[in-house]
């Protein structure tokens, strides 16, 4: 196969159907979107069985638990798969909304109307959910998509997108408004982020050295984030109960993804108590702490059963996506601010307080994609969100920040209604 060809073919296909898809009104989406729905419920049990020859093949290549967990597809997740696409169904269009409007003294009319981006670009590793998700959102948003999994998900994606094509036929929509790339070959990663004349923005998806990888090679806009080092800060005035129920949630509930906590801060003031009750929480989950000489001091005095080593300073800016946890002790709510600043990936950081000035000032001054308060980090979501799926989540701050869901894959333009004026 020349992979040249075969990507210009997809690319120039992508914005043919890109033109009809933008005008499709938002019944024909829908019916599609219900199509992609109940395919993925009936399709359960082959989409388990292509799934399981990627799981294989992961654990033949020696491929990581984090890596294999995020790569399977259970029961529960197919169907959480199907329930956002069945969640997007239920938002507005966002296709020619007016965001705003005004007339001037002349009598322009001028609105502003939001439009679909055009073809996207979806580069990813690993969660095949995603081949869902990303699909039914551009759909939903009017765009064109060209979906590049990993090749350690092949078997899975290409059967997701097979529904995903059978869906699109049979509500009567040009099946190259959502396509896959079925070569894994990396060269074709390299002739979809030249194609600048066809392709409109690239949203890469996964691990800090793809998303690097992408931004160094693209001719194309790309909107990311390199990587999660996500805090949750332990206030002096924390309820210590609900403080330790969350911090237990933001980092072992599903530790491989970007929006787990990887560094603990802790106020000096509650950390011997705290700690020493926190630590035997997380040895149950056989977390591995990584600690500053205070807490080290702390956890050792009071002998508690944690695999605990000495952190370095290279250890705060590291993305685990493992059961792995910075802990440091501060000695107030600017050391923590100052510690999210200096370490942090602009992604998601909490704190735990009863202390609503404590609350608001980390809310003002915290600059992340999202900030909580007495909540775990695992909600920065699309679906958590109420966003239904989401297209990726983004730390830059131009056009979209944060979980992306449908406003965020469309752009705008200008409509101006005059009846004659002239600029003198």
């Amino acid at each position: 196969m020349n992979i040249e060809n075969y990507i210009s073919q997809v690319v120039k296909g992508a914005k043919t159907a890109s033109r009809a898809v933008a005008s499709a009104g938002a019944n024909a989406k829908n019916a599609a979107l219900n199509n992609i729905a109940d395919g993925i419920i009936a399709a359960t049990a082959a989409l388990k069985s292509e799934n399981e020859k990627d799981i294989l093949a992961a654990q033949r290549d020696g491929l990581s638990e984090a890596i294999i967990d995020r790569l399977r597809l259970t029961d529960s997740r197919i169907k959480a798969m199907a329930e956002g696409v069945r969640q997007i169904i239920g938002l507005p269009d966002p296709v020619g909304q007016i965001m705003s409007g005004h007339t001037r003294p002349n009598g322009l009319q001028i609105q502003k109307v939001r439009v679909p981006i055009g073809v996207i670009v979806i580069i990813y590793e690993s969660r095949p959910n995603v081949t869902a998700d990303a699909a039914a959102l551009c759909l939903k948003a009017g765009n064109a998509v060209i979906l590049r999994g990993g090749k350690e998900s092949i078997h899975s994606n290409v059967a997701i997108y097979k529904i995903l094509t059978s869906a699109l036929e049979k509500a009567g929509l040009d099946k190259r408004c959502i396509q896959i790339v079925e070569v894994v070959d990396r060269e074709a990663v390299d002739y979809l982020l030249k194609a600048d004349k066809y392709v409109d923005v690239v949203i890469p998806r996964g691990g800090e050295s793809l998303i690097r990888a992408v931004v160094e090679k693209s001719t194309i806009p790309v909107i990311k984030h390199y990587k999660g080092v996500c805090h949750t800060y332990v206030d002096e005035f924390a309820d210590l109960k609900l403080a330790e129920d969350v911090c237990f949630n933001a980092k072992a509930q599903r530790p491989a993804t970007c929006n787990a906590m990887e560094t603990m801060l802790v106020h000096e003031k509650v950390a011997p108590v705290f700690l020493a009750s926190m630590a035997k929480r997380l040895k149950e989950a056989a977390v591995e702490i990584r600690g500053c000489e205070r807490t080290c001091a702390i956890l050792r005095k009071g002998g508690s059963p944690v695999n605990l080593t000495k952190a370095t300073d290279e250890d705060f800016y590291n993305e685990y996506l493992d059961l792995i946890l910075n802990v440091k002790v501060v000695n107030s709510l600017d050391d923590a601010m100052l510690h999210i600043s200096s370490y942090g990936s602009s992604h998601s950081d909490a704190i735990i307080t009863e202390n609503v000035n404590h609350a608001l000032k980390f809310t003002r001054e915290v600059d992340s994609a999202a900030v909580y308060v007495n909540a775990s980090t695992r909600f920065t979501d699309g679906f958590e969100f109420g966003m239904g799926a989401e297209i990726g989540i983004s730390t830059d701050k131009l056009h979209a920040r944060g979980p992306m869901g449908l406003e965020e894959l469309t752009s705008y333009k200008f409509v101006v209604f005059g009846n004659g004026q002239v600029r003198r």
